[in-house]
């Protein structure tokens, strides 16, 4: 039982830590971290949201969220035209520098799934992913206990 614990929570210790690095290599060029990546990454997938939206696909709270979009909208990646009250709810769109650094991030995270999926079949990749969900999903329950 320890063996399985040790595996799993190393394995997976190591997959979010290389999912960061790559991240960060990547956009070392623009000065932008890892929640910066996920933000332009679903802005650009979307053609816009908002920081509510951003929060619920990036698996983020809203103080990191909002900490990112206050870096992106300042150092010209985002804009969010309106002047909603609620800003949180205000629709938010790339620049042209937010498009350009979030096509090179979409291309990026093409080729590193194209690369992690060549040692498995369609059908081994689907189940994969099928497993890893029911981990998170059961880790999620036992953590509101």
């Amino acid at each position: 039982m320890q063996e399985r614990f040790e595996t799993f929570t190393v394995l997976i210790n190591r997959i979010s830590r290389n999912i960061r690095k790559i991240k960060n290599q990547e956009m070392a060029e623009y000065n932008l971290r890892s929640a910066h990546v996920s933000c332009l990454y679903y802005l650009y997938m979307h053609k816009g949201a908002t920081a509510t939206d951003l929060c619920e696909r990036c698996e983020e709270d809203k103080a990191t969220i909002s900490r990112a979009l206050d870096y992106l909208e300042t150092n010209g990646f985002l804009t969010c035209e309106s002047k909603c009250v609620k800003r949180y709810k205000s629709p938010l769109i790339l620049t042209d520098k937010g498009n350009e650094a979030s096509e090179k991030i979409a291309d990026k995270i093409n080729s590193v799934l194209n690369a992690i999926s060549g040692g498995l079949t369609e059908e081994e990749r689907v189940e994969f992913y099928r497993s890893l969900s029911i981990v998170s999903e059961s880790l999620e329950a036992v953590s509101k206990k």
